[in-house]
């Protein structure tokens, strides 16, 4: 059952994207060769408690971390360790709070160092394709349109959609119904109605859609070793309209970007 949320909730909601995207946005310099994916998680742990939230992924099914940091063909799920990050790799680092007795979750694809040019144009359409889905999610349309949307953009580039794992709804629980997949069809799956709080996560390879899981438990990735990316957004149905809960702004700050590709989707302008 979809979990709708009054306006006082969402708000709270709010709250709790936005320290995980101060938190990607704290990690976004920390970013870089020669930095391993364990010291990411435990400052990652630090800043959420000092900021007076939770991490919400440690000890959730038993998830032993803070972070979920999949390295180049892991698409999702990988767990930090001491191995050192490495210029040309990407890193999707996946982080949720628990804070107001609600969740933010979300996740930004890194580059480290110098990343090739076919690495760069995977995370360019995966992020993008994001954005698709988010325009998708409004008054009138289905879970359907927003897979659609998703799936038709990063197909026509080339790419794999993957299909085992999906976004999905967002509140009390850090997964509510619906499941949001990022493939569909128009006008299928649930309806989206007024006070909806989902999560979009686009998860595109390179190559193959298929993928696997390591005997670790935990970590998913592609079944022919090229690279995956994957961008996370946090997204409320007001006015009929998405607005996002979440933002990238943090992380462009930190890496000297500058985007307008937020503007659409929030009723009141952004300050950092």
């Amino acid at each position: 059952m979809i979990q709708v949320k009054t306006r006082d909730e969402i708000e709270l909601m709010r709250q709790s994207a936005l320290l995980v995207s101060k938190t990607l946005g704290m990690l976004a310099k920390e970013v870089k060769p020669g930095v391993t994916t364990k010291k990411l998680d435990q400052l990652a742990e630090a800043f959420i408690r000092d900021h007076k939230g939770v991490p919400g992924f440690l000890g959730l099914y038993g998830c032993p971390s803070t972070l979920l940091t999949s390295v180049n063909e892991a698409v999702v799920h990988g767990l930090p360790n001491d191995q050192s990050l490495k210029d040309g790799d990407i890193v999707a680092i996946d982080c949720g709070v628990l804070m107001n007795e609600f969740y933010g979750d979300h996740a930004y694809t890194f580059e480290v160092g110098d990343v090739a040019p076919e690495t760069k144009k995977l995370l360019a359409v995966t992020k993008a394709s994001l954005y698709l889905g988010v325009a998708a999610f409004k008054q009138g349309n289905r879970v359907g349109d927003i897979g659609y949307a998703v799936q038709q953009y990063c197909e026509a580039n080339g790419y794999g959609v993957v299909r085992d794992l999906v976004g999905h709804g967002l509140g009390r629980k850090l997964h509510e119904d619906p499941e949001v997949p990022n493939y569909g069809k128009r006008g299928r799956g649930k309806k989206l109605v007024e006070g909806m709080t989902i999560a979009i996560e686009p998860m595109i390879n390179m190559g193959t859609h298929r993928v696997k899981q390591l005997p670790d438990g935990w970590t998913i990735v592609t079944q022919d070793k090229k690279p995956s990316a994957h961008f996370e957004h946090n997204i409320a149905l007001i006015d009929g309209r998405p607005e996002l809960l979440s933002t990238f702004a943090y992380v462009y700050e930190a890496l000297g970007i500058s985007s307008d590709e937020e503007i659409n989707f929030r009723q009141e302008p952004f300050s950092l």
